[in-house]
């Protein structure tokens, strides 16, 4: 297969390098501001699970380029993940996990009093191909995205966040329900057809009176019989939103020819310091039959790994750590 052939593929990362965008997945942000214009007129926001960075582009293009230059500091744009990415100018990087509440303090301190008008989430977990359980993470992800905009969103502001539509998603719906007033399912046609993948559009934030921001999944797991939680409990509902499809001229299932005057282009940005690559990297030096490899993503996580087992870890990185435990072949 040559180097060409994803090109002529996928019409939407074909444009995504001739047009300097990190990743194709611009067009789906491009296209909901298209729909539902999140973005005019705003000057604070904030792009969770950032990385490698094509949201935070469209933040940016969006946002902060079309002001002349002695306006652009009153925008501010946080991009938050736990793997590094490259430079994107009038974003500030924060490397930090969105389910801790200190993450939600630093945003709030960035923001030197004020809130974001904007949250944005194009996260998603590793595919495992067990259906089920990939959903399920998933929807735990956007309910720690959901928490920290609880945190730090305005009266007003907008949610946006990759959903995957599947079966027992009400409970993800029920809880967007309860903070926003107008909330909707959103289908780029830069996400293909034969994806599950969707897109949650929430707009008109409002706490409920007397709501203190919290972590949504762990009071939904440790709180059970808090008022709102039993409700829903008691009898699991069934929430229906609107679907709205974008329309446009390219389909991103569809195969395009390469014209006359195309030029192959790479990437325009690979991932710095993506998990993955660490763990191939490893996996390229261990012998999984003999030993295994631990990759841990949390600070504290790993001080308590190596209170276990000091004589194991190996190193030590920026951001995340790698360790290794020795097992005997049996």
């Amino acid at each position: 297969m040559g180097r060409t052939s994803k090109d002529k593929r996928d019409i939407f990362y074909r444009l995504a390098k001739e047009q300097g965008w990190r990743a194709r997945s611009a067009f789906k942000l491009l296209q909901a501001d298209e729909t539902f214009c999140l973005l005019e007129g705003l000057t604070r926001a904030v792009d969770l699970c950032a990385a490698p960075g094509s949201w935070s582009q469209v933040l940016a293009k969006r946002i902060y380029e079309p002001l002349e230059p002695s306006d652009r500091q009153n925008v501010k744009i946080i991009a938050v993940d736990l793997q590094g990415m490259a430079p994107i100018e009038g974003v500030t990087q924060l490397r930090a996990d969105i389910s801790k509440e200190s993450t939600a303090e630093t945003i709030i301190e960035f923001f030197a009093g004020e809130k974001a008008q904007i949250v944005v989430s194009d996260g998603a977990p590793d595919s495992t191909g067990m259906h089920e359980f990939d959903c399920y993470v998933q929807s735990e992800l956007i309910l720690s995205a959901l928490s920290i905009a609880t945190y730090v969103l305005e009266t007003g502001g907008s949610f946006v966040a990759k959903i995957y539509r599947a079966d027992k998603i009400s409970r993800v719906y029920t809880q967007l329900k309860r903070f926003f007033k107008d909330v909707c399912v959103f289908k780029p046609s830069a996400s293909r057809n034969s994806s599950i993948e969707a897109f949650v559009v929430a707009r008109q934030f409002c706490l409920p009176e007397g709501y203190k921001p919290c972590n949504l999944t762990s009071e939904w797991h440790d709180h059970p019989k808090s008022s709102w939680v039993a409700r829903l409990n008691a009898d699991p509902p069934i929430v229906h939103v609107p679907f709205v499809a974008y329309n446009g001229d390219l389909d991103s299932d569809r195969t395009y020819d390469l014209d006359e005057n195309y030029v192959y282009k790479e990437a325009v940005q690979q991932p710095l310091t993506a998990a993955y690559q660490e763990v191939l990297k490893k996996t390229g030096e261990v012998n999984l039959k003999y030993k295994s490899i631990k990759v841990v993503h949390d600070q504290e996580l790993y001080m308590d790994w190596c209170k276990v087992a000091p004589e194991d870890a190996i190193s030590k990185q920026e951001g995340f750590q790698i360790a290794e435990t020795k097992n005997k072949a049996s």
